[in-house]
């Protein structure tokens, strides 16, 4: 038996310690990258995701799903497929998630020296370039939160680099707040509406109507649990079928709008794309 394949018998090995103290794992081949799909699975023929949120239902025996193939069952990890699979890795990665961990890859010097200065101490595992900073509870993965700093928690693997040192504290608001976005000061171009037919005084010029209308509007978009998209645009439709054909909208009240939709995740042109359509919906 060869040398290389000696390490990848310890990589199977690796797989079911982990398995047995919780940690989901997974294989990763050349290039530090999940097994690709199989015939089988291939173009997620199967319904599963392997990128996306979730993984669809596959009874697809071999660990072709990404982070969603990660498991602690150790007659999988020992069936055919896997073995096969482990035989050929490279390395070991797991699914911090799937343990309910979080970890915080920090990639640089200065990164680790933010973390430092920011972050409470826990469990540090180092890495090639700089180090996982290890806390109990999950949280959604993102990329880039900032500088050298990725977070790796549900639906993302982490690559298996030792247990570490130090005692893992519970994930702080500090690191859960890294991934939310800061809304962005919007200004929009001006509604231009048509004016009350006769040129009459504007019915909704006063402060208070309008004032309730807009944050009765913003109210709506922030308590949107689901189908954000379909919020914004009804809100929006809401706001200029009772003020958008009078003139009373300004630019300074199509801010707070878009800043409560960005509050809640939806991009400049989500909104501005949105506020279009209700534009053309109403006929304005």
């Amino acid at each position: 038996m060869t040398q290389p394949t000696l390490l990848r018998g310890e990589h199977l090995q690796t797989a079911l310690d982990l398995a047995a103290s919780g940690l989901p794992s997974l294989p990763l081949r050349a290039g530090k990258v999940p097994f690709g799909n199989c015939r089988r699975c291939a173009n997620n023929a199967c319904g599963g995701r392997p990128k996306m949120k979730t993984p669809g239902p596959c009874a697809c025996p071999g660990v072709c799903h990404g982070w969603a193939a990660a498991t602690t069952d150790p007659h999988v990890i020992t069936s055919g497929p896997w073995r096969r699979a482990w035989l050929q890795a490279e390395a070991v990665a797991y699914h911090p998630g799937g343990a309910g961990l979080t970890a915080v890859d920090l990639d640089n010097a200065d990164a680790i020296a933010w973390a430092r200065q920011n972050l409470p101490p826990t469990h540090v595992v180092p890495t090639t370039r700089g180090e996982h900073w290890l806390y109990l509870g999950a949280m959604p993965s993102a990329n880039a939160v900032r500088p050298g700093v990725d977070i790796k928690s549900t639906m993302a693997y982490a690559r298996w680099l030792g247990f570490g040192t130090g005692t893992m504290t519970a994930l702080p608001d500090t690191v859960r707040a890294l991934i939310v976005k800061k809304p962005t000061t919007v200004r929009p171009a001006a509604v231009a509406v048509p004016a009350p037919a006769g040129g009459g005084e504007c019915p909704h010029r006063t402060p208070t109507y309008l004032d309730r209308g807009i944050a009765m509007a913003e109210q709506r978009i922030a308590s949107a649990r689901e189908a954000v998209h379909a919020t914004v645009y009804r809100t929006f439709l809401a706001v200029l079928s009772t003020h958008g054909r009078c003139g009373c909208l300004t630019e300074v009240h199509v801010a707070r709008l878009f800043t409560a939709a960005q509050a809640k995740g939806e991009s400049p042109r989500h909104c501005t794309d949105a506020w279009t359509n209700a534009l053309t919906t109403l006929g304005l």
